[in-house]
């Protein structure tokens, strides 16, 4: 059983030594890291090389130059794991709001599923206790209502960037078929996947505040993820489950 943890970075000089220790420390044998880095001013990528060279075969490193964003990054390491023999893909980010203690609940749970989502919305589910009750509510407004009633799906946590994805989904899903760029990425994959009918199990995770750097998610990219949730219902909502792409 392969695991490939893909880890999309833009600055994150601080966190991507931390992380990847953290991810060894599990110790799951099979466990190999990808660094997916757009091209950090801050050395991220530097530093992500260095590590895969003192863990050989282990850490990988992606240096992406072309076009940035979430979504193209997701899925060029998405690509580049299951090229490379991935049975499970683990995405999550790089400043420890996604703890790697959950991977192993995650593995536990993925051979009954098709998918595993750590969620901040199911019960169970927590949030940093110094993001406000202003915060919380829009998080938890455009997650579990806005997006849901447009796109008419389960899922509680739509932009849930941590999740445990078989193999055979992310083949089943045909990542050609994704186009979003930034974060809205997140609730396409999730649309798509529940149109084509795969199993989803969200398990809850406590979401803390980034330990280091800055957040990318301003004002306006949260504006522009909301917008664009329209153009994935138009996109997709002809999807059904034979759809699937097979081999």
């Amino acid at each position: 059983m392969q695991l490939t943890v893909v880890i999309p970075t833009y600055n994150e000089a601080d966190n991507v030594g931390p992380m990847a220790q953290a991810l060894f420390d599990l110790g799951i044998p099979t466990l190999e890291v990808l660094i997916v880095d757009d091209e950090s001013p801050d050395g991220t990528g530097q530093i992500a090389a260095q590590l895969a060279a003192q863990h050989a075969g282990r850490m990988h490193v992606l240096h992406r130059t072309g076009p940035r964003g979430l979504g193209v990054a997701y899925k060029d390491g998405f690509r580049w794991a299951l090229e490379h023999g991935a049975d499970y893909v683990v995405q999550m980010d790089c400043d420890f709001s996604h703890s790697p203690e959950y991977i192993p609940q995650f593995l536990e749970h993925i051979p009954h599923y098709d998918v595993v989502v750590g969620s901040r919305y199911v019960r169970g589910g927590r949030i940093d206790e110094n993001w406000g009750r202003g915060r919380w509510l829009l998080s938890w407004w455009a997650n579990s209502v806005y997006t849901r009633l447009i796109l008419g799906i389960e899922t509680m946590d739509t932009t849930a960037g941590f999740k445990c994805w078989r193999r055979e989904t992310l083949e089943g899903i045909d990542l050609s078929r994704i186009r979003s760029q930034g974060y809205v990425f997140q609730v396409e994959m999730a649309y798509v996947t529940e149109r084509l009918g795969y199993r989803v199990l969200e398990i809850p995770i406590y979401f803390p505040d980034r330990q280091a750097g800055e957040s990318k998610m301003t004002m306006k990219v949260k504006a522009e993820a909301a917008l664009r949730v329209w153009e994935v219902l138009r996109r997709h909502r002809h999807l059904r489950p034979s759809d699937r792409l097979t081999a």
